[in-house]
């Protein structure tokens, strides 16, 4: 049995590449959905500018609670603090017989350095229950040393040294306040809390004035209250939060779903469905869009529809007048023809009038074939008699039509033509047709310069390209060179007796063949035309095989720094080209 081939691994670099492909891809969509919702904008700006107000309305609520909390917890333990010295100073106080050691072993946790009146005080102390929790320390100062006495359990490093300097620096009575870590005994995390360190006034009693005494205040309770506090503040921050981004998207959705309406309205009507109306709910202002939008919608309809009338009466008017004109001219032309037969035979002055009468009878010929095939492409009754051909033969058979013209005019051409077959599927009648009007336009304009006649090919058009050396096109001019009856200089005659309608057929040509035809000019640098043609009839056309900027033109302009000229696609859909 044959063993089933190994997945090949990726390398990191290919894995790399890969998740940057899907995070951009992923952003891409994330970038379409927040340009296309108007709704989703105004949610996250909602929930972006809330939660700013919310942290900075709850940073300041916070401070003003912990503040608030530790002046009470301060102000509760320094009244603690003033009691116990008062204790321990009137127990101080008491005449030696009436002290009395307490009832306590040594093994009570209780530390002493001497057997002094102290060590009997600090038992008052241990002993006193106060509206808070509490520990006392009594301590001689560090330049008296010998007694210390504490409270069971408290580490001697909860109060440090800068306090007791701070401490021993002050009068007597004078409260130092101290937040920090307390330590207990047994105990290995210590816990926040506030130490009050006084110095004793012992004035009137045996000792010394170098005893201090400490009172330590756990703010474990407060800290829990607290973060208690702080997680309902953040809590109801959220729900504030997410209650405004509900908020939003309701009152946001009441305008952006009509709108919406209106847009969807919009685009079927834009579609041709011209019966498309809205409706109209309640009297404000999205009621009156609507009954504004039906106005223009029902007065855009009856303004298509009369176009369409008018349009319709012109078609006929044109393909009829055509039509009709075809007998008269048909013996018309039957007598000019007789004149123009017999014209030696009358003197000087009748002979040219019976040449000019059979030139303009030509001309009047072209231009009603002209206008019946223009009737025809606006009824949409042209159609294609499609075949495979060589565009070569195609190319070759119009620059024979066209030699005559181009020796009056004292001009030549220049074929440049591949070697190998182009074969494409078209009508090959239209399409010489067309070319013939190229090289017509370039005789007339090309000022007596070579023609140059280019044809190029790839796996998917065909194309050709038609370039003279004569005045060329303004700016602007490369998107009304296609128009019916349009001169650059409506005060130059034409010279080779032209109709006006020869490029406008052309466009028409190349557009029914599913094809592109381009104009570019420059004044002083002649212009160019190129016909672009799928190679298979029907197929999308995505490029062209020739640039419409001739090769010569696009690499003096690059030497020199120049930008091109504006490319202008004269093709209704406004066909892109890959150049």
């Amino acid at each position: 049995m044959p063993s089933s081939p190994k997945k090949r691994r990726r390398t990191p670099r290919q894995v790399v590449r890969g998740v940057r492909r899907r995070a951009r891809r992923a952003a891409g969509g994330v970038r379409r959905v927040w340009r296309r919702s108007l709704q989703l904008r105004v949610v996250t700006s909602t929930m972006v500018i809330s939660i700013a107000v919310v942290a900075v309305l709850g940073v300041f609520l916070m401070q003003q609670i912990i503040a608030t909390t530790l002046q009470d917890r301060e102000r509760a333990a320094r009244s603690e603090a003033q009691a116990d010295r008062n204790a321990v100073l009137g127990y101080l106080n008491r005449p030696s017989g009436d002290v009395s050691k307490p009832s306590v072993d040594s093994g009570d946790g209780l530390q002493r350095g001497g057997d002094s009146p102290l060590s009997q005080a600090v038992y008052t102390l241990a002993g006193r229950a106060g509206a808070v929790p509490r520990y006392s320390v009594i301590a001689r100062n560090d330049n008296q040393p010998g007694e210390f006495f504490v409270t069971p359990n408290i580490d001697p490093r909860s109060i440090p040294s800068g306090m007791r300097e701070e401490v021993s620096k002050k009068e007597a009575g004078e409260d130092s306040t101290h937040y920090g870590d307390l330590y207990y005994e047994g105990r290995r995390e210590p816990v926040r809390g506030m130490v009050i360190g006084t110095r004793l006034d012992t004035s009137g009693t045996m000792l010394d004035s170098g005893y201090e005494i400490y009172h330590l205040i756990p703010l474990d309770n407060e800290e829990e209250t607290l973060n208690s506090v702080l997680r309902m503040l953040v809590a109801v921050g959220a729900a504030l939060v997410l209650l405004l981004a509900a908020i939003a998207s309701l009152v946001t959705r009441q305008v952006v779903t009509p709108v919406r309406l209106t847009r969807q309205a919009a685009e079927r009507l834009a579609a041709g469905r011209l019966d498309e109306r809205l409706k109209v709910r309640g009297e404000d202002d999205l009621a009156r869009l609507a009954t504004s939008f039906n106005d223009m919608a029902a007065n855009l309809a009856l303004k298509i529809h009369q176009l369409e009338e008018l349009s319709h009466v012109q078609r006929q008017f044109v393909s009829d007048v055509s039509h009709e004109l075809r007998t008269p001219l048909t013996t018309v032309r039957m007598a000019a023809d007789l004149l123009y037969d017999a014209r030696e035979d009358f003197d000087p002055m009748a002979a040219r009038s019976a040449e000019l009468m059979q030139n303009q009878l030509n001309r009047f010929e072209s231009m009603l074939a002209d206008l019946l095939e223009i009737s025809r492409y606006d009824a949409g009754a042209a159609e294609l008699d499609v075949d495979p051909v060589d565009v070569r033969d195609v190319v070759l058979r119009a620059v024979a039509d066209s030699e005559a013209l181009a020796e009056r005019h004292s001009t030549r051409f220049d074929l440049r033509l591949p070697g190998e077959p182009c074969m494409a599927e078209m009508d090959s009648r239209r399409v010489e047709r067309i070319l013939r009007n190229l090289l017509f336009n370039a005789i007339e304009h090309g000022e007596g310069r070579d023609i140059v006649v280019s044809v190029g090919a790839d796996r998917d058009a065909v194309a050709v390209a038609v370039r003279d050396h004569g005045v060329g096109l303004k700016p602007g001019e490369e998107n009304m060179v296609f128009d019916r009856f349009w001169r650059a200089d409506p005060s130059r005659a034409r010279t080779i007796g032209g109709t006006g309608l020869g490029l406008a057929i052309s466009r028409e040509d190349a557009v029914l063949h599913g094809g592109w035809l381009q104009a570019w000019g420059a004044q002083g640098e002649g212009s160019q035309f190129r016909l672009s043609l799928p190679r298979v009839a029907g197929a999308p056309l995505r490029g062209s095989p020739l640039s419409l900027v001739p090769p010569e033109v696009e690499m003096r302009r690059t030497w020199r720094g120049h930008m091109t000229p504006v490319l202008a696609p004269a093709v209704a859909d406004g066909g892109n080209d890959a150049d």
